[in-house]
């Protein structure tokens, strides 16, 4: 038996899975999207089981606070790029496979190139805006994508676009959530998650991969999987066969204008600027840095505030809530001179030590 058949030889063993099936995954490719929580144990068990083509698109380094989810990583690759240390590792896991590392931000400038080089896309993100994107442009390009969210003890999973016996297409993201208010839905940093929740769902996605590249079993077509990890309950539920959607486009993305730690404690100091909290009153009794504090949904009674001379600088635990906030803002009065916190509090925190 040659080395790599003996490699695979134990899922090629498998009921209706053949040597066939594992050509299949050797010429396969597949896009992850975000090297997190979910995207490293859905990359090491894609590596592991031999497909044949990974990329992994992420622009982000590595953070404590991802250690405990995020097992790639180690303490010593803090600051470190993602993408470069996750690439290196999982081809040193599986040297007879190509990884393809994608140092970027995904954007409606470059989606469509990046998911046009692959066959399947994985959607390991933690934020809407790119949560959507995703979605449509792997409708535009008729790309399946796997679907997976974290928060605090649930998760889901499910595959969007997939083409049907009569050549429809199944429900995606928007058929579920034609749009979400994001700034009212913490993610991970802000909520918490607990660790195990991320590889159980991470090797979900990875499992609908396979299961999807090998024509191999039922898919999540056209439902979505909840899953409970405090009573490890699971639950289908049903969306339908065919899409209601009617995607043409994607919409352009731009990035909410940041101050850095540095140039925040820096304006703070020649009483440039203010701080305004936009977390929850929970949130705010527990830690703050000060400022005036009011919540997401009641911007609209701030606006006059919001839009005097001086600088504001939006803040919450992470800078993804703020970010949006001031996205909202700004669609508003584009020229309003407001900010979001780069990092929020965490980076906040980490730049003191």
């Amino acid at each position: 038996m040659e080395l790599d058949l003996l490699r695979y030889s134990c899922q090629i063993a498998l009921p209706g899975f053949s040597e066939a099936s594992q050509q299949l995954m050797q010429q396969a490719k597949v896009l992850i999207v975000g090297a997190g929580g979910l995207g490293c144990p859905a990359a090491q068990y894609l590596t592991a089981s031999g497909v044949g083509t990974i990329g992994i698109a992420d622009f982000d380094i590595v953070s404590i606070s991802n250690l405990h989810r995020q097992i790639l990583y180690m303490p010593d690759e803090v600051g470190q790029k993602k993408v470069a240390i996750a690439c290196k590792k999982l081809q040193q896991q599986n040297p007879g496979i190509k990884l393809v590392p994608h140092d970027v931000k995904i954007t409606s400038a470059n989606v469509l190139d990046i998911i046009n080089q692959y066959d399947i896309v994985i959607d390991g993100t933690d934020n809407f805006e790119t949560r959507y994107l995703l979605n449509d442009a792997c409708v535009i390009t008729g790309k399946p994508i796997v679907y997976g969210a974290i928060y605090q003890f649930e998760g889901q999973a499910a595959v969007w676009n997939i083409t049907n016996g009569d050549g429809s297409k199944s429900p995606n993201y928007r058929d579920l959530f034609p749009q979400v208010d994001a700034t009212q839905i913490p993610n991970c940093a802000d909520g918490g998650v607990i660790p195990t929740l991320a590889g159980i769902i991470g090797c979900i996605q990875a499992n609908e991969v396979i299961k999807y590249i090998t024509k191999t079993g039922e898919v999540l077509a056209g439902k979505v999987m909840v899953f409970d990890a405090l009573t490890l309950q699971s639950r289908i539920i049903k969306i339908g066969k065919t899409t209601k959607t009617n995607i043409t486009g994607v919409a352009n993305t731009g990035d909410a204008p940041t101050l850095s730690v540095k140039e925040v404690k820096q304006g703070l100091a020649d009483n440039a600027l203010d701080l305004v909290d936009i977390r929850t009153d929970q949130e705010r009794d527990e830690i703050n840095i000060g400022g005036i504090h009011f919540e997401v949904d009641e911007i609209d009674d701030n606006m006059d505030y919001l839009l005097n001379d001086k600088v504001k600088v939006l803040y919450c635990s992470s800078g993804k809530r703020s970010g949006e906030a001031v996205k909202l803002i700004k669609q508003k009065e584009p020229n309003a001179k407001v900010y979001s916190l780069e990092g929020g509090l965490q980076a906040w925190f980490e730049h003191d030590l």
